[in-house]
């Protein structure tokens, strides 16, 4: 989430995917409460991170479904956003309540929200323990290494997360026993957020290649980018040619739901040139990439930005 909100953006409407069932109905059940798992160790203990966790609505007998949700500037548990007055008024995006709106979204799944290691000065995220990036959050992306970066945290985290939550069938370090049968992931970003996601793509070759590593990187099924964002000047989306083609070749589903606020913004417009060559690439490598433009007939605003958390 940065800069001014820009102008009406030009080209044909996005078409989106299709809702797999009723936004309605999932939102007719009550909501549940999210537990919090604080300092949940990811490669090694000082490389923590703080998770909320909603179980499924669902009976689930396996390893099952799992979410992992990565978000964006301001937003945080709700009891340090009201102390601060930039981050106040958006209390109704707090981690829990996000984390709510996705139970609803991902009914038969476990949804595992990661709060950034830093919020700097209260409302610049910087998700340091997956990606290098500078105090205000911005990435500098590189390269799988073993042992270390965003893969490495990621199944760390879930690993150790699982066992803190007694869940069944917990899924083993990287150098543990096989991933559990049904085990599948998807992973949503928004907003800054999404440089997770990017990293993750970027590692995402090598990954597959890290015996190790391989089978954990083979169960991420589906990955939602949700209006990525950051205070950089370049990177917002990948245009790595190499990289996006073996994201196209990998079978993960893409999908990216912008709004003007991001895509169209004059003072940034960056953000736009780098998601359409994100889509195109993909789309010539032979991927199938879903995407929507949300919003389009309504002004830039960063409210509309939140809701894209509610319409993906």
């Amino acid at each position: 989430m940065s800069g001014l909100p820009g102008a009406a953006c030009p080209g044909p409407r996005a078409v989106g995917e299709p809702a797999a069932d009723s936004r309605d109905a999932r939102l007719d059940s009550p909501p549940q409460e999210p537990q919090r798992l604080g300092a949940v160790a990811g490669c090694d203990p000082g490389r923590t991170n703080d998770l909320l966790l909603l179980r499924p609505r669902t009976h689930d007998s396996g390893a099952g479904r799992h979410v992992v949700f990565f978000h964006g500037d301001i937003q945080n548990f709700q009891e340090e956003m009201r102390l601060h007055t930039d981050a106040a008024p958006w209390l109704s995006w707090s981690l829990e309540r996000v984390g709510r709106v996705l139970g609803h979204r991902f009914p038969d799944s476990h949804v595992w929200v990661v709060r950034a290691s830093r919020m700097y000065l209260h409302k610049f995220s910087c998700y340091r323990h997956f990606v290098e990036c500078n105090m205000f959050g911005a990435p500098e992306h590189a390269a799988y290494s073993a042992g270390r970066g965003a893969f490495c945290q990621l199944r760390s985290l879930l690993s150790n997360a699982m066992n803190r939550a007694d869940l069944p069938h917990p899924l083993p370090p990287p150098e543990g026993a096989s991933i559990p049968p049904g085990f599948s992931l998807t992973l949503v970003g928004f907003s800054k957020g999404c440089v997770v996601l990017n990293q993750l793509v970027y590692e995402l070759p090598g990954a597959r290649s890290d015996p190790l590593m391989s089978e954990f990187a083979q169960r991420v099924s589906d990955m939602f980018w949700l209006d990525g964002g950051h205070p950089g000047g370049s990177e917002t989306w990948v245009t790595n040619r190499d990289v996006l083609k073996a994201l196209a070749s990998s079978g993960i589903s893409v999908h990216a739901h912008v709004t003007p606020y991001e895509v169209c913004d004059p003072m940034r417009a960056w953000v736009g040139r780098e998601h359409e060559i994100f889509m195109k690439t993909l789309e010539e490598f032979g991927a199938c990439p879903s995407k929507k433009l949300h919003f389009e007939d309504e002004p830039p605003s960063i409210e509309n930005h939140f809701r894209v958390i509610q319409e993906f």
